[in-house]
């Protein structure tokens, strides 16, 4: 695979081209004199000229191609530098530090896949207690069982960490503390590396200790991120959406509200349904058990039912002794994800079926 392109002498500019290329998760060629780049200039899919070597690189005659960027550093671009980005048939001036994210983002592009195919599937709890979390993260340590590559994103600063939930909570990896700064393209290995994993299951929860509310820029970005290097995005909202789980449940092919079957528990999943509503279309009620029957309950809230989940038995001591929630086909968790992840696989699936990715 061809690699970019950078053309430059300037020890400093070229210190942070390598940097900004590291974090994209993007290898780069470099050429310190002109001649030394004719060899990668058409083959590369992107060529980064340095204003220091862009008048001799200009003297060449380089034949025109798409995907040239200037580069310069400080805050001034004044008219001799616009001079040479035409000389060079460069499309666009970056003047770092500012341009730092513009950058980046044109680094991540050309790496790992560039279409988002990837599925995004949220939970969130109708009132406090019924267990959505625990459903988020069986659900995607379901599909990662699958061979299917699996995301589980934790969208609720005051939720107590999903990975606790998973037992993971001292596996090594980048929190959302470590992330919150990030704006713009994430490359997808990139994250998946730094992210605690356990075989096709990447895990991102909150920190110990105060958690902050995410930024809806570095959601965004992670999602991005996992819709293009992952089959499934798994996100546990919570129940007061704030920009970010806006921002997830509007790129959600499906969320699943879970529902106690009582009746506060249905006029507290009422509240929380009409927020959720603006954000995204295709909710689907998950009835834990109460006096009401499962068709009163998402008859009350209007909504398509996902299925019954019974309590399981045990399931309480297995958290509290850091386990993850066990999901063999003899528990009721087992058996709910195991027919949910069916038909939803089969419904996000393309015409011909969908492999999951290597």
């Amino acid at each position: 695979m061809n690699r970019p392109l950078v053309i430059t002498r300037d020890d400093a500019l070229l210190d942070d081209l390598l940097r900004i290329s590291a974090a994209a998760g993007t290898e780069i060629d470099v050429a310190h004199v002109p001649a030394h780049a004719r060899p990668y200039w058409a083959k590369a899919p992107l060529v980064v000229v340095g204003d220091d070597l862009a008048d001799d690189l200009a003297a060449t005659g380089p034949p025109r191609r798409p995907r040239v960027l200037l580069v310069t550093r400080g805050d001034d671009v004044d008219p001799t530098v616009w001079r040479r980005c035409v000389a060079v048939g460069a499309q666009e001036v970056l003047a770092l530090p500012a341009a730092e994210r513009r950058l980046a983002d044109e680094f991540a592009d050309l790496s790992g896949p560039s279409e988002e195919t990837g599925r995004v599937l949220c939970v969130i709890g109708g009132s406090g207690g019924v267990g959505a979390s625990v459903l988020a993260a069986s659900l995607a340590r379901a599909a990662a069982g699958r061979r299917r590559s699996t995301l589980l994103v934790d969208a609720d600063p005051l939720g107590g960490g999903i990975d606790v939930l998973l037992g993971q909570e001292e596996v090594r990896g980048c929190r959302w503390g470590e992330l919150v700064a990030r704006e713009g393209r994430l490359n997808p290995g990139a994250l998946q590396a730094v992210l605690p994993s356990t075989g096709h299951l990447a895990v991102l929860a909150f920190q110990r200790g105060a958690a902050r509310p995410i930024p809806a820029e570095a959601m965004r970005s992670v999602l991005d991120a996992g819709q293009r290097g992952f089959d499934l995005v798994v996100v546990d909202l919570p129940r007061h959406l704030d920009a970010a789980a806006a921002e997830a449940a509007a790129r959600a092919a499906t969320t699943l509200l879970v529902v106690s079957a009582s009746v506060r528990g249905v006029l507290a999943a009422a509240q929380v349904l009409s927020t959720l509503r603006e954000h995204t279309s295709d909710i689907r009620a998950v009835v834990r058990p109460g006096v009401l029957d499962d068709d009163v309950v998402t008859g009350s809230l209007a909504v398509a039912g996902a299925g019954h989940l019974p309590d399981q038995a045990r399931l309480a001591v297995a958290l509290d002794r850091g386990q993850a929630p066990p999901l063999r086909a003899t528990t009721s968790l087992g058996r709910f994800c195991a027919g949910f992840l069916d038909a939803f696989l089969d419904e996000q699936a393309g015409p011909a079926g969908e492999e999951p990715r290597p």
